[in-house]
């Protein structure tokens, strides 16, 4: 049978493609191991085993590609007119054999694109598209697709026998690339982590990932569309095109929480790129332990961009000359520190430039300069001290208890935690700052009790967007040292740096750095890294707030947003895209791109979550799907008493009916402890998945919150109580809200296979 040889010939590919793999590897171990050996006679010797070192370990790195299949596509051009084809096999990386021959083309190399873009009606001078399947080492099976040529003829082999993978696919023209190899990826079980999407990216996701690197570029997409994965390939894709660009700036990737992030972290080292930084929003606000959680209307004051006004009014409220004077002691007498030599101090100071703490600077050294003034015509003019300048002098009154005192409260040196705390814990700070801005209800709900100690204060995840701000207004509390200088040390005395290329030199500057005695140039708290490309998952639920965090990060304007507006479920979230455009400010024209198809959702839950998408969100259409799954959404209401009953029978139909896959239990966040009791007093094994000793999302059965489910994925899903779920943002809990909504809307679409729901109260009228 054709197909039978064909694969034999792949195989015979692979097994050549595999030996060259080898064949590098072992010339990346030999460049490891000869550095490590080298005979370093001096700094320059040192630099270049460092430069060689890290270039052969990140090769390694590289090469790593575990028991994921080498190659996965090939594309056979038309050929010339002397009958010559180009073909190229697709990969993960790109591989040449001992004579530099390329066997495989990376993935993300020009020449690849055609694998992701050709269609009936564009081929790119395709005749041939083959997706291949490959398990481990051995060759599964083998997709053939072929293009018609310039007279609309398609060339087939005389015995080539094409058998239609119709099963599981939504009539409607959708065009795909590798509809076989598609559905068997969809169809497999979940495993608790992301995997890459390499073998069956489609044409308009590829478009998105190929996107020049300038400026931004905001996608939406509803469930199922790829988002996400589209996402974390474009990080690589740019790594890959920009290099020499992106290692230096930076890549981060930002996601809603630690488990979404726990989720996605394996997907772009599968792909080969490892330096990129993982981050949620909080994450990017150091030194700041996200314990406490504000309720929903906290939650949507804190993210409000208003806050921006309330912490610079907060701020000058710190900034205020003394009520009286105070008597401060130098040498043999007492001087005074007038208030209104503090009021005028504070006026200028609130003119010049610069952040609260730099100026604090200036206040301090202008009061102390005048009362050295005083003191000298007074006392050291005359003979009566021996102190001969003004400046000594003046360092004796900044070092005197009395003025440190009076200096702290004229102009305070204070960390963002410390605003942040003073301002909430004093209702009539907030007033004072807050009139005119928030209501008096509104600054009533900001308020709370002081805490006794830092170490007691739970800050919650608003807080950590709202210190970060309030650290770009006050600057850095200390100033770090400077680092030493290069001829300082005398590390590199005698080293030509010219004579080395770029990355060399760099080098060489580093270990000079490194094996220099050791002086504190840590980052301040409100110093932070910029990056050069921000991708930022589930962005619709980012407050204004939390967005001017990202901005604050952006190094060059270059950011991938992705998210969906239909799945917006935080009180805080944005209303719009526009509105989030507005708030990071796009140096040039962003440009939007919709995802229209969903790939992992099934028609029947996109059909059974359709109405409560359009009662939560009237303009948004939902994707459409490209498979069905041959399982309807199934609905069981039951009185309070059977509820447990129902529930353990479910989840474990659920199981079994997927097994090996994964399941979740999707509750409201108040009750997720309650349903996990529920199921394990029945003999289920069921965890929390955010519980730092379970297995997580890698565990068969999984009891989420709705609030918590955005991004992740599941073979099957239960959806319980989904009046409470509605009910989210609503003051009447019998009430739903459009937030309620897209929550419950969320909830449902995260199954690729079978979806339930089990309620011992009223379904919401969009089920019914």
């Amino acid at each position: 049978m054709a197909h039978e040889r064909e694969v034999a010939d792949e195989q015979a590919f692979l097994d050549l493609a595999l030996k060259a793999l080898d064949h590098m590897r072992d010339e990346a171990r030999s460049l490891r191991d000869s550095a490590a050996v080298a005979n370093m006679r001096g700094a320059g010797d040192l630099v270049e085993r460092d430069v060689v070192m890290g270039t052969a370990l990140n090769r390694l790195d590289q090469l790593a590609i575990g028991d994921q299949s080498l190659f996965f596509g090939r594309i056979d051009y038309v050929p010339d007119e002397a009958g010559v084809a180009d073909t190229y096999h697709v990969g993960r990386l790109a591989v040449s054999d001992e004579q530099l021959n390329p066997l495989v083309v990376d993935w993300r190399a020009p020449v690849a694109e055609a694998f992701y873009r050709a269609t009936g009606v564009e081929s790119l001078g395709l005749s041939r598209r083959r997706h291949v399947a490959i398990r481990g080492h051995e060759v599964q099976g083998v997709e053939d697709e072929y293009f018609a040529d310039a007279n609309g003829e398609l060339q087939l082999p005389e015995d080539e026998v094409r058998s239609a993978t119709e099963e599981g696919l939504v009539e409607g023209g959708l065009a795909l690339g590798g509809p076989g190899a598609l559905l068997a990826a969809l169809g497999r079980a979940r495993t608790g982590r992301m995997g890459d999407i390499v073998a069956t990216i489609q044409g308009e996701q590829d478009q998105i990932i190929r996107s020049p690197l300038a400026g931004v570029l905001l996608v939406q997409g509803g469930p199922g569309t790829g988002k996400t994965a589209v996402a974390l390939h474009r990080a690589a894709y740019l790594l890959f095109t920009y290099r020499s660009t992106l290692e230096r700036q930076g890549v981060l990737v930002v996601g809603p929480n630690p488990l979404f992030l726990n989720y996605i972290e394996n997907v772009l080292p599968s792909l080969g790129e490892s330096g990129v930084t993982l981050s949620t929003i909080s994450g990017l606000v150091t030194n700041v332990e996200i314990r406490g959680r504000d309720n929903e209307e906290v939650d949507q004051l804190k993210g409000d961009v208003r806050m921006v006004t309330l912490l610079a009014r907060a701020l000058r409220t710190r900034q205020r000359p003394l009520r009286s004077d105070v008597s401060i002691p130098v040498g043999r007498a007492i001087i005074s520190l007038k208030a209104r030599y503090t009021e005028e101090a504070v006026e200028r100071a609130k003119r010049r430039p610069g952040n609260h703490n730099q100026r604090r600077s200036s206040v301090g050294r202008e009061l102390a300069n005048r009362l050295a003034q005083e003191y000298f015509q007074r006392f050291v003019r005359d003979g009566n001290d021996e102190v001969s300048a003004v400046g000594e002098l003046a360092d004796m009154i900044r070092n005197t208890t009395e003025f440190k005192e009076s200096l702290q409260r004229i102009w305070p040196r204070l960390s963002g935690q410390e605003l942040l705390h003073d301002l909430f814990g004093a209702p009539a700070l907030l007033r004072a700052a807050g009139k005119g801005v928030f209501s008096d209800d509104e600054l009533e709900q900001l308020a709370r009790k002081r805490s006794a100690t830092p170490e007691e204060i739970e800050w919650t995840k608003a807080d950590a967007a709202l210190i970060d701000e309030a650290r770009i207004l006050l600057g850095p509390r200390r100033r770090p040292r400077p680092p030493v200088k290069v001829g300082e040390s005398g590390i590199l005395d005698g080293i030509d740096l010219d004579a080395y290329a770029g990355d060399v030199r760099a080098a060489a500057l580093r270990e000079a750095q490194r094996l220099a005695p050791q002086q504190s140039t840590e980052l301040d708290e409100a110093e932070f890294v910029t990056y050069g490309h921000i991708v930022v998952d589930e962005a619709q639920d980012l407050s204004p707030m939390e967005l001017r965090v990202l901005k604050r990060r952006d190094l060059t304007g270059s950011m991938t947003i992705v998210g969906d507006m239909g799945q917006a479920t935080t009180a805080s979230s944005s209303a719009s895209w526009n509105s989030v455009l507005e708030v990071l400010q796009p140096r040039r024209q962003p440009t939007r791109v919709d995802l229209t198809v969903s790939y992992r959702t099934p028609e029947e839950v996109l059909d059974f979550a359709a109405p409560t998408l359009l009662a939560a969100s009237p303009g948004l259409e939902p994707p459409r799907p490209v498979r069905r799954a041959g399982f309807v959404p199934i609905v069981e209401v039951v009185d309070p008493e059977k509820f447990a009953a129902t529930l353990v029978a479910a989840t474990i139909r659920e199981v079994e009916a997927v097994a090996p896959g994964r399941v979740a239990v999707i509750v409201t966040g108040r009750r997720v402890d309650e349903v996990v009791a529920i199921l394990t007093s029945h003999g289920v094994d069921a965890i929390d998945p955010r519980e730092q000793e379970s297995r997580g999302l890698g565990a068969d059965l999984v009891v989420l919150s709705a609030e918590g489910a955005n991004g992740l994925e599941f073979d099957a899903t239960i959806v319980v109580e989904p009046s409470e779920i509605v009910s989210r943002g609503s003051f009447d809990p019998t009430r739903s809200s459009p937030r309620g909504l897209r929550t419950l809307y969320v909830a449902m679409t995260r199954p690729t296979r079978r979806l339930a729901v089990v309620a011992s109260g009223p379904l919401p009228s969009t089920l019914l």
